[in-house]
Formats: structure tokens, sequence, C-alpha cells
């Protein structure tokens, strides 16, 4: 085995970049385009989420770099919370010991963490930091991180586009669509119906056989949700994406129990193995989707992806881009990818992270392709970043 150790570990904060948690310019779709969510209760935050603060913790860059100068590098949301988290508590466990450690390493900071973590930013942190290392170890031996998996199961990825324009994604060859849920709860019927009338449209504009769905972002109850989904019958919908507070395990089993039409999925605001074992335990959904950058990173994500197997529940990763990627390249019950149309009028590809990374692997005809090259196989694009560490000498 390779002697090389861990000398250093690096956390920073971007003024911009990253996807759907981040920073976008002011009259982007992600951001401006009326979204369903948690706080939609309320009229004055129904407008922009950016007025309650998706973007208030932003993004944090990790670097994991070896005693013979190579680097790893991970993303998560986080911020300055996480990068305090990561250079004042995580750091240690890893400086000094081998980057083949990574079962080790986890499981310490894991433990580390528990009085204060077990779900949300520490975990956020601990998915930065254990993606870095992947990356890293994937240099040291010469392999992408599929490949150290086990293998690619698969020469190409289907993929799907998170897009408010189903017309544009299934010209550009993708494999399906999901559109973000416009009205909750609060809105009433009068928004029930306007719901109704958008995948209607979409459904017009695609025709009968293109999948679509709708991301309902944790904003509905459970009574809601049957309604829309029996209204939505008539259009052949695909799946309804976290319709409940992540919390709510028993609420998810009595929606998946009382409606056949559609199928339900979520899982990107849960954590770890234990919070998906739950999901999978109880029932709750049809299809999981954890973010590597928030779940644990890859460490935890492959457990989980595991455990699902052993109930035919397919992964299918919410928009975790190139980490995703190599996840549903080595498992078999990873059968497509999400792809968040990043351009403001999601009509373009762009890539995921923004500029953060040179040569992101970009949808083709509605395939994502891997290559071979070490680890992530993308490069920290240090030359068009402006990166700040804010624990530095405080």
């Amino acid at each position: 085995m390779n002697s090389a150790r861990i000398a250093d570990v690096r956390a920073y904060i971007i003024d911009s970049g990253g996807a759907d948690y981040h920073d976008q310019a002011r009259g982007h779709w992600i951001i401006d385009t009326p979204i369903a969510n948690p706080m939609s209760v309320y009229e004055e935050y129904k407008g922009s989420r950016i007025s309650w603060g998706i973007n208030a913790l932003g993004s944090v860059i990790v670097e994991v770099e070896l005693d013979n100068g190579m680097v790893g590098v991970g993303i998560s949301t986080g911020g300055e919370p996480a990068c305090f988290i990561i250079e004042r508590h995580l750091k240690r466990f890893l400086v000094g010991q081998s980057p083949y450690s990574v079962e080790l390493i986890w499981d310490q900071m894991w433990r580390a963490t528990l009085p204060y973590g077990r779900k949300g930013l520490a975990i956020f942190a601990i998915s930065a930091v254990d993606l870095a290392l992947w990356d890293a170890l994937g240099m040291l031996r010469g392999e992408p991180v599929y490949a150290m998996l086990g293998g690619a199961t698969k020469d190409r990825l289907p993929v799907y586009a998170t897009t408010i324009r189903p017309d544009l994604a299934q010209e550009m060859g993708f494999h399906g669509a999901k559109l973000p849920l416009m009205h909750g709860p609060a809105d009433g019927v009068d928004g029930l119906k306007k719901n109704v009338a958008l995948m209607a449209k979409a459904r017009e504009m695609v025709g009968p056989d293109f999948r679509l769905s709708f991301d309902c972002y944790m904003a509905l109850t459970v009574a809601y949700a049957i309604e829309l989904a029996r209204a939505l019958e008539p259009y052949n919908v695909y799946w309804l994406e976290e319709c409940l507070p992540p919390d709510d395990y028993a609420g998810c089993v009595e929606l998946k129990a009382a409606v056949s039409s559609c199928l339900f999925t979520g899982g990107e605001h849960e954590y770890t193995r234990y919070g998906h074992r739950e999901l999978i335990t109880r029932n709750c959904f049809d299809i999981l989707q954890p973010d590597l950058t928030w779940v644990g990173g890859l460490t935890e994500a492959r457990r989980i992806v595991a455990m699902a197997s052993a109930y035919d529940i397919p992964v299918i990763p919410h928009g975790s881009g190139i980490y995703a990627y190599h996840l549903q390249y080595a498992f078999t019950n990873c059968p497509m990818a999400e792809f968040l149309m990043m351009s403001p009028a999601a009509d373009e590809i762009a890539p995921i992270f923004g500029d953060i990374f040179i040569e992101e692997p970009l949808p083709e005809d509605g395939y994502l392709y891997l290559s071979a090259e070490p680890g992530w196989g993308v490069e920290l694009n240090r030359a068009g970043l402006s990166l700040s560490r804010p624990c530095v000498g405080n």
C-alpha cells in the first residue's frame, strides 16, 4: 500500500457558485420562480426563496492535501460555519492519517460530532471532507472513484432534467423532466388548480410518453398531497417528490398507501444511513434521493445504496453532480441521474456547480459519460474563483 499521508485539510468559502442552495443572480428561475416550500405558508416569503434565506450559508470547499503534493477537492453547503467545524474540529482526524482510512476517518468525524451533529450542518461539513478524501485517494491510486467502488456497471447514465421548461428538456434529449410545484396548501383551491394546470400544460407540450414529475419541496400536508395526486391522474405523473417535511415518516407512509397513480420519492433532506434506514424500513418512498454533498459524503451514500438494494429500492440521488454520477456508475440500483438546469431561464445546459470546477461533465443527448481520470475527474478552478479561509488567523 502507498505510504502517503494526509498533510493538511483546508476549508474555503466562495462568493458565488454551486447549485440550488447557493447564490444566483436575481431573476434566476431557481430563486425567483414561485416554488412551494416550507416557508410559503407565510405571505411575505412566497415571492423568492432567497427572501427567507435559502442562500444564507452558501458553499464550503475542502481540500485534502497529501504529503506527496496531491490534492483532493470536495464541496457542500455550509459556508463559514462549516469552515469552522472542518478546520477547528474535523481536521484533527485526518492530518497524519493514511488516505486509505476512509471508513476510520468517517467514523471518527461522525462520533466526534454526535453532541452537536447527526443531521444538518455537521453532516454537511463531514460530507465535504469525505468527498475531498475520496478525490485524493483516487489520485493516489490513479483510478476514478467509480473504479474504487468496484467498477462501472454501465457505460453511460441516463439523465432527467429539473427545470421549468420541460419542452426544452425534451428537445435536449433528457429522459424526463421534474417541475417545481408552484403552490402549496396556503394558496387553497385556486393554487391547487394552478398546479394541475401547470402539469396539464407540460403534458400537452411533451406528449404522452415523456416522464414528468413534480418537486413538492417539503411544502405539503398529507391531505393536500393526496388531493393533488388524485387531481393529477389524467396527466400520467411519474412521481411526486418530497411532499412532506422530512421527519414526517408516518405521513409519508400514509400518503404512499393512499395513492397508487404515481410514485413517491424523497430523502434529499435526510441524513446518514440512520435516517435512510427509517425511510426504507417504514416503506416511505418508492425511490430514495440522498444528496452526496449533504448525506455524509460517498462513504455514507454507498452504505445507503447497498441497504436500499436489499429492498429493491432504486436510488436516484438529488442533484449532487459529479459526486452522484460516480456512485451511480458503480451500483446497479442507481438507474438514472438528476441534472439541475442551472441556466437562469433553463434554456441551455450549464455546469451544476457553476465555475467551481474545470471540465465538469455535462449531459450529451440525455446521457452522462464519465472518463477514467483519477478521483472525481474534475479540477478546482483556482484561477477563476475568489477563495477565502475565514477560520485562518482567528
